[in-house]
């Protein structure tokens, strides 16, 4: 076969009853319950596919049609056990690229040609490998499917807030993290007397849905995270990224966009701009905490002082200073000549009098928000620094 006929192939599949265009899609080795065997408790990725790659998706799918597996495309997930059978398949429509499998250039034939390798050589137990596809981005259903997902945020395949996460806490289950593995509570509860009498009992970094990012996910060279519970999977670090230990924190869906330090907490659905900082104890709160649902945005260049809380969006160059909560019906007073400068800045922004509820003053840019050492009141002033990271940290 030449690549002139993969092609043609190619098309064929994408016209026929068993193909449908995938939003993602990729193959993982899956953890399963030590109690319940049937129990998906992890997916593992080697690489992912999000709008992209079509002509791979159309020959696994046809392995998987070729090699009888029911494929049901009315979901909005599919899932199938991958055999030998469907390697074998894939791979022969693959042969024309099966040389140049191992360059950057054809990732999902060199997963398909190493598993193969793997299974032929030291065999799986059934259901261990899975191709999952997801078609329409709706709520989570499957493990499979969310890990998908998840990978896609953290591997910045999508946009941070880009993509349905419903479900995903109902489709995650509970379990016991060790060393990376996760081991079912159930079990540990029916073989607790044993496995305590015989000095077994395993050593638990922590309970919790999600893994953390740094167990799926390589960071770039210039990315820093200095303590692996401060960042959970699903979350998104731009290159140039530093999480310090101590207070920090970075849910899923949540991150950065660009170089930022980040020594306080950044809720889910939170997202900081290129050359902010989130200073230590800082919280940016999330969208279950304080935010009536509306989800945080911090601009470029922007510092939140130490223990500060910012309930607001904040637009380019804004400081929050230490020690104050920055949140939606906070009253803040702001003097004539300040606002004279601030609407110099926002000049599409409409602003008047001399006392504000700060979600009027929300994503706007260049404004400090301070407390009156004197009288207690928060006030907002024009920003008159320009925050900028040290570069040799980043």
């Amino acid at each position: 076969m030449s690549k002139d006929d993969f092609k043609t192939v190619v098309e064929e599949i994408k016209n026929s009853k068993y193909y449908k265009k995938p939003l993602g899609f990729g193959i993982c080795r899956v953890d399963m319950g030590q109690l319940d065997s049937t129990k998906v408790l992890q997916a593992t990725y080697p690489l992912i596919n999000w709008c992209e790659n079509y002509g791979s998706a159309a020959v696994l799918l046809d392995a998987l049609h070729k090699s009888g597996c029911d494929l049901d495309l009315s979901s909005s997930e599919l899932i199938c056990d991958i055999t030998l059978d469907v390697l074998q398949r894939a791979l022969y429509t693959f042969e024309p690229y099966l040389e140049e499998a191992y360059g950057d250039a054809h990732k999902n034939i060199q997963t398909v040609a190493t598993l193969y390798d793997i299974i032929k050589n030291d065999g799986s137990r059934p259901g261990e490998y899975r191709a999952v596809f997801i078609f329409e981005d709706s709520a989570c259903i499957s493990v499979e499917a969310t890990y998908l997902k998840l990978y896609a945020l953290s591997q910045s395949k999508v946009k941070l807030r880009s993509i349905c996460l419903d479900g995903a806490f109902g489709a995650l289950p509970n379990v016991a993290w060790c060393a990376g593995e996760p081991v079912e509570l159930e079990w540990l509860r029916a073989n607790e007397i044993e496995l305590k009498l015989t000095n077994s009992y395993p050593h638990i970094d922590f309970v919790d849905k999600f893994p953390r990012l740094l167990q799926h996910i390589i960071p770039s060279d210039n990315t820093r995270i200095l303590e692996t519970s401060k960042v959970r999977f699903g979350a998104q670090l731009a290159a140039g990224t530093t999480v310090m230990p101590g207070a920090s924190y970075i849910n899923f869906n949540a991150g950065t966009t660009g170089v930022s330090m980040v020594e306080g907490r950044i809720s889910s659905s939170a997202i900081v701009g290129d050359g902010s900082d989130v200073g230590g104890g800082a919280s940016i709160l999330g969208v279950l905490s304080g935010t009536d649902g509306n989800p945080i945005s911090i601009g470029k260049n922007c510092l939140l002082g130490a223990n500060s809380v910012c309930g607001i969006p904040l637009g380019d160059g804004c400081i929050i200073d230490a020690g104050i909560a920055i949140l939606e019906g906070t009253k803040i007073g702001v003097c004539t000549s300040e606002l004279l400068k601030i609407k110099e800045a926002n000049p599409k922004v409409e602003l008047n009098g001399d006392l504000f509820r700060a979600k009027e003053l929300a994503g706007l840019n260049g404004i400090h928000f301070r407390q009156d050492s004197l009288t207690g009141e928060i006030i907002a002033l024009r920003s008159k620094r320009e925050i900028r990271l040290n570069q040799d940290l980043h």
